[in-house]
């Protein structure tokens, strides 16, 4: 009897297994046929399940993407407050710090090896970016789009320092100010939005 394959599942096996050989290799520099090895696949499996090297990255970035918002949010899971919040990303960036790293350097080599108006173009990593804007509004419990913007641009360049190796950089620390200074920027908008509505 045939052996039954789950092609959704075993094409994700597959994309978990590439984000160590991106990581190793970087993408610019690593071929299908050395992804195929690395796998421990034929070349012809690999483009049956991925027509090209760009679409296996857009898959991985979207599978990525989907497990990085699931663990952060199981990490804030109970937090009452946005200073709560925050320090519980800190912990999560502390816990889960390498991938953070060789994650950004894999997105660092990805994009000087394309056209930056095609990446800024590109449909799932809008996608993937909106994801994590409603994640981090979520569990913040803000509406505020700006503001989830600024959040992921503070983390990312934290995790980029890292990567730069800058030791001063302490995760918990950032993201514990970050709280503060959230929490401070809301309650006084907030106060300005009351104090405004009272004039009219």
């Amino acid at each position: 009897m045939p052996k039954i394959v789950d092609h959704d599942q075993y094409r994700k096996e597959l994309l978990s297994k590439c984000f160590d050989l991106f990581a190793e290799k970087g993408y610019g520099s690593i071929t299908m046929r050395q992804i195929a090895q690395g796998l421990n696949v034929s070349t012809g499996t690999l483009y049956h399940y991925f027509p090209s090297k760009q679409t296996l990255f857009e898959q991985l970035v979207e599978e990525i993407s989907q497990q990085d918002v699931s663990a952060a949010l199981a990490e804030m899971d109970g937090s009452k407050t946005i200073e709560e919040a925050m320090t519980a990303l800190g912990r999560y960036l502390i816990k889960h710090e390498d991938y953070c790293i060789k994650w950004t350097y894999v997105w660092v080599d990805f994009c000087q090896s394309q056209d930056v108006e095609e990446v800024q173009k590109n449909i799932v990593f809008k996608r993937v970016n909106q994801r994590y804007q409603q994640a981090v509004c979520d569990f913040l419990g803000i509406q505020d789009p700006a503001i989830a913007t600024f959040v992921l641009s503070l983390i990312n360049g934290l995790i980029l320092e890292k990567l730069w190796c800058n030791q001063t950089i302490n995760f918990q620390e950032q993201c514990t100010l970050l709280g503060k200074m959230l929490t401070l920027y809301l309650k006084n908008n907030q106060t300005n939005k009351m104090a405004n509505y009272h004039l009219n």
